[in-house]
């Protein structure tokens, strides 16, 4: 039996995995939660599953990490704030179940120096799928990561199609609801850009074999192509609860977390391009990803900064990654890299584009 500690136990991916852990009572224990600030509901769930050890806020959060034994700490805070706990969720020697991917993407190498081989198991559901198809090949087997996007509300637009877009439609994601910063992210493909930079360090695959294919079925949550032309791609229907059992017992299977695919019905999958011109994040993340140091620090928080804009009615659409572009283009990277250089990089970034968004207003 695994003991588990679940982060962001409120948000979508924290209350799916509480599912998962309801029923496998007998695989799983909840011996710890912490959410963000919703104390009515967590206690709610701490009582439900007999669980003592709770924790409300970043800093509490990472304290429960330190100090409660478990076999698995998912991590599922939304934002960079989550970067603590998996540093302590690492240094402890608990297995990572990361479902808070800008604390690996804004700790770049501080987080993989603190990782023994293994100990991160991915929880984004592309990542879930890349980390389950690299088991076919040995890692020079690989010639390049496809990872797959639903292209959001707005496939098929134009960027000149997106100047009047509202905060209503942002949020009217095709498949998934995932609260509003990462929801807003997909519509942009800013959250694309995020999962490139974070199957980079992953999976350590040059950025250059790491592309984006917009899928619209969500289907094929991701694929792998190998040297000698085999692509092995992993499909399911989006379920988040199927990732989330992985990350919780990698590499085993839990029996009946999703259903299966119907193949008695007819149905297509279709694929196509990225639209770099009207979703220039991919690039730009690409690039911040190669010139790392602090570059995906200020990418990220200088895209939390612009999302809060947008929605408060500060910032258009399109200068969500206008205003990343111009802050990243601002920055001068520290001479070193550690956690206090990292969280200067982020109020830098934050201040940058707080005033580049008073400026443009």
């Amino acid at each position: 039996m695994r003991r588990i500690i679940v982060l962001g136990s409120t948000g979508s991916i924290g209350t799916q995995a509480l599912d998962v852990i309801r029923a496998n009572p007998r695989r799983f224990e909840l011996v710890g939660l912490a959410a963000g600030s919703n104390r009515q509901m967590l206690d709610e769930q701490a009582e439900q599953f007999g669980v003592e050890s709770t924790a409300l806020g970043a800093a509490e959060a990472e304290q429960l990490v330190r100090d409660v034994e478990a076999d698995v700490v998912l991590n599922a805070i939304t934002g960079s704030i989550g970067l603590g706990s998996t540093l302590a969720a690492l240094k402890a020697g608990r297995t990572l179940a990361l479902a808070n991917k800008e604390s690996l993407i804004v700790g770049g190498q501080l987080v993989l120096a603190a990782a023994a081989p293994g100990q991160i198991v991915p929880v984004d559901s592309e990542h879930s799928a890349l980390a389950q198809a690299l088991r076919s090949g040995r890692h020079e087997e690989v010639r390049r990561l496809v990872v797959t996007a639903s292209g959001g509300p707005f496939r098929g637009r134009s960027r000149a199609d997106m100047e009047s877009v509202t905060p209503a439609e942002a949020l009217a994601h095709p498949t998934w609801d995932m609260g509003r910063m990462v929801t807003t992210n997909s519509s942009t493909l800013v959250n694309k850009g995020l999962e490139v930079i974070e199957a980079h360090l992953l999976f350590d695959i040059p950025y250059e074999d790491i592309e984006v294919v917009v899928h619209p079925q969500s289907v094929i949550h991701s694929m792998v192509e190998f040297i000698d032309g085999s692509t092995i791609a992993q499909a399911s229907p989006p379920d988040m609860r199927l990732p989330i059992s992985l990350g919780l017992d990698w590499p085993n299977r839990v029996g009946g977390v999703g259903r299966p695919l119907d193949w008695t019905t007819a149905t297509s999958w279709t694929f196509e391009p990225l639209d770099n011109e009207a979703f220039p994040s991919v690039a730009l993340a690409k690039a911040v990803g190669r010139a790392g140091a602090t570059f995906p620090a200020v990418y990220n928080a200088a895209n939390e900064q612009a999302v809060d804009a947008f929605h408060e009615g500060r910032l258009t659409f399109l200068g969500i990654v206008d205003t990343i572009a111009r802050v990243v283009d601002a920055h001068e990277p520290p001479d070193t890299l550690t956690v206090e250089t990292l969280a200067a990089a982020e109020l830098w970034a934050r201040q940058k584009a707080d005033q580049l968004i008073v400026a443009g207003a």
